[in-house]
């Protein structure tokens, strides 16, 4: 592939190997827009962030969102998370207003969600790649296809997992999980984002429920504080 580099972690060959034709399509189209100038987040080293981090046989919980941060030094390949001395997106500040409020963690200095994701979090964008500046830019080139196979792939795949959709766009996805015999929780609400956060996101407790279903399944909770 000319663009895309094959970052992700070991574990996850059997389900990336199984998807060849897509990722060289995709990787096509982002050649054609990086030859055409565009700037493309994240970084390209960064794009199967989240594949690095979990392993599928460690994940108990799946974030779902929807694209990478568009603007310079935002995108870091997991979902709704940015770089230590990046300024907290509005969306994360909601997430973290919602975390204090919901479980009493003090409001963290920075938007680094790595932690959650060493613990077992995906922090899955739907969508892997965006063009500065360009929400949504890459909705077609054929990312939803991979990433509601990796939806497919984990709700097919051992233990019980925990799906969390934040909004319209990741409820919509809500059928690929229902579709799996294992009758994974699904924590809904509003999106985080300043338009919609008041209409059903905070006060929705997401982290408290997150760590109850997960004390219900017998798994360890997730220690949601930020260092």
């Amino acid at each position: 592939m000319d663009f895309l580099i094959e970052s992700w972690n070991k574990s996850w060959d059997d389900f990336f190997n199984s998807r060849k034709s897509i990722l060289k399509e995709i990787d096509k189209a982002l050649k054609r827009r990086r030859d055409l100038g565009e700037t493309i987040f994240p970084a390209r080293e960064n794009i199967f962030k989240a594949f690095e981090i979990s392993h599928p046989q460690d994940i108990s919980v799946v974030i779902l969102g929807q694209d990478p941060y568009h603007g310079e030094n935002e995108a870091t390949g997991l979902a709704f998370s940015v770089p230590k001395h990046t300024k907290i997106p509005p969306s994360l500040r909601n997430i973290f207003r919602e975390l204090s409020s919901d479980i009493g963690s003090t409001p963290p200095p920075h938007g680094d969600l790595t932690k959650w994701a060493r613990q077992g979090v995906l922090l899955l964008n739907s969508i892997l790649t965006v063009t500065k500046d360009q929400p949504a830019s890459h909705s077609k080139i054929g990312w939803g296809h991979l990433t509601d196979g990796v939806i497919s792939y984990l709700s097919a795949k051992g233990r019980q997992k925990i799906f969390v959709l934040w909004g319209n766009f990741a409820i919509s996805k809500k059928g690929i999980v229902d579709h799996s015999c294992h009758q994974h929780p699904i924590v809904c609400s509003t999106h985080p984002s300043p338009l919609s956060a008041n209409k059903g996101f905070l006060g929705s407790k997401p982290f408290s429920l997150i760590n109850s279903h997960l004390a219900a399944m017998q798994n360890k909770p997730i220690d949601w504080s930020i260092d």
